[in-house]
């Protein structure tokens, strides 16, 4: 992608994906509705776009990270902004949006003969910046041979392609947010109940994720629980909208899902 890359939304995940761009020597747009969050990245050469519109190369591409369903489509159905997408323009979502958000979004690129494609992110900020992330994507196959190289370029250690269905990328992402708040929850339970019993949370953790649970959710957020770094309950506002998000969408596929409400609640009431 020869012509300059758009990118939309400066927060935590979103400095550090766009700088890998730049280091990468993508030429970079960037905007961010508060501006001051794009200083740092017009300072190593980015140029700041004053609306969202205005980060857009005509018939190019844009990559938005923002918070939910109702950012990105207030963005998509902005001024100016699928006008100047136009005919073979293609726009990268790495929100966190419900399926049924996503495919509504994805109906305003076709009728504007732009392209849409899904590509939400599992990593916190610290993987992004050593560019640990995973994705899964879906969209048009010919929009995704397009802009497959900038997954790399942010960071991507693997790209996961879940076929041209708007939604399955959305849908697997709100399930892995459901497993890792789930596995947050009991992994704060049963550390808990081993400091209590006046043993090592550490040691035991050791054991339990050289045996059963090999897993690096965990072994890294097992290790802030038992080190007591991890973040307090309620702190973020991220797992009470994913959670949202999960039981809305298994609520309209008439999915059971016990376990997530009872977690929403345990959230809330922490919040």
């Amino acid at each position: 992608m020869s012509e300059a890359v758009g990118f939309l939304g400066l927060g935590a995940l979103g400095s550090p994906i766009a700088a890998n761009l730049l280091s990468a020597r993508h030429k970079l747009v960037v905007w961010n509705r508060t501006p001051a969050k794009a200083d740092a990245l017009v300072a190593q050469g980015a140029k700041r776009a004053e609306r969202p519109a205005d980060a857009v190369s005509p018939g190019g591409g844009v990559i938005s990270l923002l918070w939910d369903d109702a950012s990105v489509e207030c963005v998509v159905a902005g001024d100016g902004f699928l006008d100047r997408l136009g005919e073979g323009g293609v726009h990268v979502s790495m929100s966190t949006l419900s399926p049924e958000g996503s495919q509504a979004i994805a109906a305003l690129h076709a009728r504007s003969g732009s392209q849409f494609v899904e590509a939400p992110i599992f990593g916190r900020p610290e993987a992004a910046a050593a560019r640990q992330l995973w994705i899964p994507c879906a969209g048009p196959r010919e929009a995704k041979a397009r802009v497959w190289p900038l997954f790399e370029a942010i960071g991507a250690q693997h790209v996961f392609d879940l076929g041209e269905d708007i939604g399955a990328a959305t849908t697997a992402k709100l399930v892995g947010n459901f497993l890792i708040i789930a596995a947050g929850a009991a992994l704060t339970e049963g550390l808990s109940l081993v400091r209590q019993q006046g043993f090592d949370a550490q040691a035991t953790l050791d054991m339990l994720t050289q045996t059963l649970f090999p897993s690096p959710i965990y072994q890294n957020y097992g290790r802030m629980i038992a080190a007591g770094n991890a973040p307090p309950a309620g702190q973020s506002a991220i797992p009470q909208k994913d959670l949202g998000l999960f039981a809305q969408t298994a609520r309209a596929a008439s999915s059971p899902a016990p376990l997530s409400a009872f977690l929403l609640d345990l959230v809330r009431s922490r919040a």
